[in-house]
């Protein structure tokens, strides 16, 4: 029974990552990707030349840097944002699908229409009573945020309400009696019950900017300012742009890895709460 999803794992999953280790100890560009096989084994020289002589370390901070406010920011407006429309009005099916909008919205889209809010003579500037560049610059940092947030927090929103809604409506009543005010039962009761949910979606939001690529694209364009020269869009330029297959395929090993400790640090923290750490 284990046979078909296992093939399927080997052949979706372990071949291309084991193939991607390989390609990045090759000395593979431009000249060699015909013969990519036969290319010069060099082993962690890509590495040390991603360390020592590209962007990546200031892009790796960068991601994590962008990704760890989005995802704070992204917490209180999901969560008052669930809380709001916990209770049933008229209209609320509407209002819940309307603030879902952000998140469903391809990131084509939303990149796109940014740029123009963020040009000189943009909805921006007009709104701010400000001048200059948004997406050059040190702004350009910020505009980063606010976009990925803008996108992001329904994620939060969406998560939190699911575990709203698994809420013994018991709980609320024995609240009630016990004459718990609105911020005591919020605080005492359903954040700790949302505390799974909550940081499943934190841990979502966080790989989600780290890895995300279509957004800061369409948004910066390429070569992207320095300030904004996220992992994702550096591994792209030393592929399709400089073509060192080989040093961004290393770039690429680095972001799984910047990937998969969250996930791991998440996964262990489940294993422990529901007690299958304990022996």
């Amino acid at each position: 029974m284990f046979l078909p999803g296992g093939v399927l794992t080997l052949l979706v999953i372990l071949v291309p990552l084991a193939l991607a280790l390989y390609i990045s100890l090759l000395d593979l560009d431009q000249y060699s990707i015909r013969e990519w096989v036969g290319a010069d084994f060099i082993g962690f020289a890509n590495y040390v030349e991603a360390v020592r002589d590209s962007h990546l370390v200031h892009a790796i901070g960068l991601s994590v840097g962008y990704s760890a406010l989005v995802t704070v920011g992204c917490l209180p407006i999901g969560l008052a944002a669930a809380v709001a429309t916990q209770d049933r009005f008229k209209g609320r099916g509407l209002v819940r699908s309307v603030l879902l909008v952000p998140y469903v919205l391809p990131a084509f889209v939303v990149g796109s229409t940014w740029r123009i809010i963020f040009q000189p003579d943009g909805v921006a500037n007009e709104v701010l009573g400000t001048s200059g560049l948004w997406l050059n610059g040190p702004r350009s940092f910020w505009a980063l945020v606010i976009v990925q947030l803008w996108a992001g927090w329904p994620l939060v929103y969406l998560l939190a309400a699911a575990g709203l809604q698994s809420l013994d409506a018991t709980v609320h009543e024995a609240a009630a009696l016990d004459g718990a005010g609105w911020w005591a039962k919020l605080r005492h009761v359903i954040l700790p019950q949302l505390r799974g949910p909550v940081s499943l979606a934190l841990v979502i939001s966080f790989l989600h900017n780290v890895n995300s690529f279509t957004l800061p694209f369409v948004l910066f364009g390429v070569p992207s300012p320095y300030d904004v020269e996220v992992l994702p869009v550096l591994t792209y330029v030393e592929s399709f742009q400089n073509f060192e297959f080989g040093l961004s395929v290393a770039m690429a090993v680095v972001s799984l890895i910047l990937v998969a400790i969250p996930m791991a640090v998440y996964l262990r923290a489940v294993r422990l709460d529901t007690g299958l750490g304990r022996r």
